[in-house]
């Protein structure tokens, strides 16, 4: 028998209707215990937590929604946009806690869109944990006609769907290859979670191929940091072994300036790691969030 992650804690989840489109949402522990809400990233989903959960030490109510247009969730019709996340993350906290500010724990897309949100909405979050999600590259003006061109090309064609798989072992290699660091085991589980089979006897990972289309809009770091700037609450970055996101280094909008956009906030990075450092070093994650939540 082919061996595969077993998780320490199962979780369970339930169907949330977000703004219209039907979102899935995981859960761990106790809904009594403290609530910690937890965000994935992109071409990922919920269940990519699991490991990090494992190592908690304390009782926590972990929520971790798939995001629309991943994991078990459903897709928009007309493309993807950051502030449709951030509509749905306002949605799900207001459900989740109405009256209490919220713990987060979020990474690379999740951690975009909770940062940004932090500063929208700073009586909403008790603190927040970014693990590289710090901004994207820094897009100018001068680059919107080829951008929006880009945009509508790319709705003149169907998206190519995603190739098809013919085992949940070949997908997990294809996961060991875009991350060396993750053992068989895990990525058999990731694999198996992150998938969906088809008619013909073939899987294909779950998210939505539309993701490959281009966005509507530029990516503006003097916007996010404007942002960033009204955060109020504790926050915390963990970086991975390498620099994320790629080519700021040297810019104008390098790591350190986005760092000292953020009120109060601290780094720590874990060496030794990709840019999924909750896969590869979930135990250390764990230890790292717990220390900073309590």
């Amino acid at each position: 028998m082919t061996e595969i992650y077993n998780p320490l804690k199962p979780s369970r989840c339930r169907r949330m209707i977000l703004r219209g489109v039907e979102c899935n949402i995981r859960e761990w522990g106790d809904e009594a215990a403290p609530l910690l809400v937890m965000l994935h990233g992109h071409k990922d989903s919920s269940i990519s937590w699991q490991f990090t959960v494992d190592h908690f030490k304390r009782s926590w109510h972990v929520v971790a929604p798939d995001w629309r247009g991943f994991g078990h969730s459903g897709w928009n019709a007309q493309g993807y946009w950051m502030l449709d996340y951030m509509a749905d993350l306002d949605m799900l906290l207001e459900a989740l806690s109405p009256r209490e500010t919220v713990d987060i724990l979020a990474h690379s897309l999740g951690g975009n869109v909770s940062n940004t949100y932090a500063g929208v909405r700073p009586e909403r979050v008790r603190r927040i944990i970014v693990i590289d999600g710090f901004g994207l590259r820094h897009r100018s003006s001068e680059e919107a006609p080829v951008q929006f061109e880009r945009f509508l090309k790319g709705w003149r064609e169907p998206v190519r769907g995603h190739r098809p798989y013919f085992s949940i072992e070949e997908m997990a290699e294809r996961l060991i290859k875009a991350n060396p660091a993750l053992d068989a085991p895990r990525a058999r589980f990731l694999a198996s979670h992150q998938s969906r089979k088809l008619d013909d006897g073939s899987w294909v990972w779950s998210f939505d191929p539309g993701h490959a289309r281009p966005f509507g809009t530029l990516h503006k770091i003097d916007e996010w940091a404007a942002c960033w700037r009204k955060i109020t609450c504790p926050a915390l970055w963990i970086g991975s072994g390498g620099v994320f996101p790629p080519g700021i280094e040297g810019s104008d909008y390098g790591f350190e300036w986005r760092l000292q956009q953020i009120p109060h906030a601290r780094f720590e990075r874990i060496e030794g790691t990709s840019h999924n450092v909750h896969h590869d070093a979930p135990q250390r994650v764990a230890e790292i969030a717990e220390a900073f939540f309590n």
